[in-house]
């Protein structure tokens, strides 16, 4: 995804609680340039079961200024039921953006739950160093070891080796000293996420230490 498009889907604030993309009714009321009393309105009048509504619009709160407010915490199928009715070219725009926008997260939270499997303290420095993590929060980092180690990204291993682009994890697919490679930059990556901010910096770090380890065992 371009730079571009991604920050935009940032600004809609599709995130991940509990392990499902979820939005809330606040920020659909930014984007959608309605004011927040009547977007609460619009849910609370919904004409869909007591069921659905339980599964798909969660009672939370916020705080400004030391002031507590509500807000509801959305489902994708919360909020597509939500915003059927709000109609117009630029309606219709936010409401592809945040349908992408969730499917997105979706796809994120599924690799993310494969991660947490292989790679658990990683997985658990990068949700810690960030107040609600993104996707790219976690593909930056594994992508950045994985062109290190392997020259490549996973997306494009997975396209070198005629590897479907389903396929969950390419570690399947790795030899011995390629795990144990990218295991070790891991193992190094957990301690710089949390003391150095800077992606660039984590990176350079990692390269001189991949090249040395190179050598070492060339020599």
């Amino acid at each position: 995804m371009k730079g571009s498009e991604r920050n935009y889907m940032n600004d809609l604030m599709v995130v991940e609680k509990r392990g499902q993309p979820m939005t809330t009714s606040r920020r659909v009321a930014e984007v959608f340039s309605k004011e927040h009393k009547n977007v609460l309105r619009d849910i609370e009048i919904l004409d869909c079961s007591k069921e659905f509504s339980r599964l798909n619009f969660e009672q939370s709160n916020y705080r400004i200024r030391g002031k507590t407010y509500p807000e509801y915490l959305l489902t994708k199928d919360g909020f597509t039921f939500l915003v059927m009715g709000y109609r117009g070219k630029k309606a219709a725009a936010f409401k592809e953006a945040y349908i992408n926008a969730f499917n997105q997260m979706a796809d994120f939270i599924k690799s993310l739950q494969t991660a947490k499997l292989e790679f658990p303290a990683f997985t658990n420095a990068i949700m810690l160093a960030h107040e609600e993590p993104k996707s790219y929060n976690f593909s930056n980092e594994i992508n950045m070891i994985n062109k290190i180690v392997l020259g490549m990204n996973a997306s494009k291993f997975k396209e070198a080796n005629g590897l479907d682009k389903s396929v969950p994890s390419i570690r399947p697919y790795l030899s011995a000293e390629q795990i144990k490679a990218i295991e070790e930059l891991q193992r190094i990556d957990i301690g710089l996420i949390v003391a150095i901010k800077e992606y660039e910096q984590r990176k350079k770090i990692l390269e001189e230490y991949f090249s040395n380890r190179l050598l070492k065992l060339a020599s």
